[in-house]
């Protein structure tokens, strides 16, 4: 072995791990407060991140009823009563999202995880952000709440928001 092997090794490991970006995390807590109503349906439900402007950067989640209705409808027909994700990204897209749609979540917390490099939040620009969840619920009412963020993270932050009918707390968890 050359003289300068073992000196050459700690540069070499150093260099690896330099170039390896940590992945921030997205974590989300979205509580569906129980309803007493003779008719009670699940809410439709979006989530996604929101530039200072309003447009959409990224969405996140889309929670819509995946049962065949006669008429061959999935639910897609009620998706625009989630007005804002509707006007700004949902009548773009073709669903069901990858990744992104899903069924309707019963009465509870839900949890979700995003982590940087993967999808549906894949790369996120440094910059002020607002994450929003929207829902609506078949005779009911619709709530949207906005919490805003920086990206990326330096420090592990939480932040909160609370719903009046259709969301309960809303909890959002940034880690570097």
């Amino acid at each position: 072995m050359h003289k300068w092997v073992p000196a050459l090794i700690p540069t070499l490991v150093a260099g690896v791990f330099a170039n390896q970006a940590i992945a921030g995390e997205i974590n989300l807590k979205v509580n569906i407060p129980q309803i007493n109503t003779a008719e009670y349906h699940r809410p439709y439900v979006a989530i996604w991140i929101e530039k200072p402007d309003q447009s959409v950067e990224k969405n996140l989640a889309v929670w819509y009823s995946q049962k065949k209705a006669t008429n061959g409808d999935e639910g897609t027909k009620w998706l625009k009563d989630l007005r804002q994700w509707w006007r700004k990204s949902g009548r773009d897209q073709f669903m069901p999202l990858d990744g992104v749609s899903g069924a309707t979540r019963p009465v509870g917390e839900q949890t979700l995880n995003f982590t940087e490099g993967k999808e549906p939040l894949g790369t996120l620009p440094a910059g002020e952000y607002n994450l929003v969840v929207e829902a609506a619920r078949e005779k009911g009412n619709r709530e949207m709440i906005r919490i805003p963020f920086t990206w990326p993270v330096q420090k592990i932050d939480r932040a909160k928001g609370v719903g009046q009918q259709e969301l309960g707390d809303v909890i959002l968890e940034l880690k570097p």
